[in-house]
């Protein structure tokens, strides 16, 4: 999973890149899918200022926050 492409190439590199030789660029939908889901979750969790701003010197005081706001977000969902 180190090496896998999770990002779809356009279509104008696709052909740029037809006359070339090398291992041809796959994607990994399974992949690509979990990073949507972290990469929106990320997003979600950002918009609560303390967590994005990290104003909490201790880590297990800053991870209390993540997981209140987590939580937060969950139920509002």
């Amino acid at each position: 999973m180190l090496h896998s492409r999770s990002i779809p190439e356009r279509s104008d590199q696709r052909e740029r890149r037809a006359g070339r030789s090398g291992r041809p660029p796959r994607l990994d939908r399974e992949a690509y899918a979990r990073r949507n889901v972290v990469e929106r979750c990320g997003g979600r969790l950002k918009q609560w200022r303390g967590v994005a701003m990290r104003y909490e010197k201790r880590a297990a005081n800053y991870r209390a926050m993540v997981v209140i706001a987590a939580l937060m977000i969950w139920l509002t969902s």
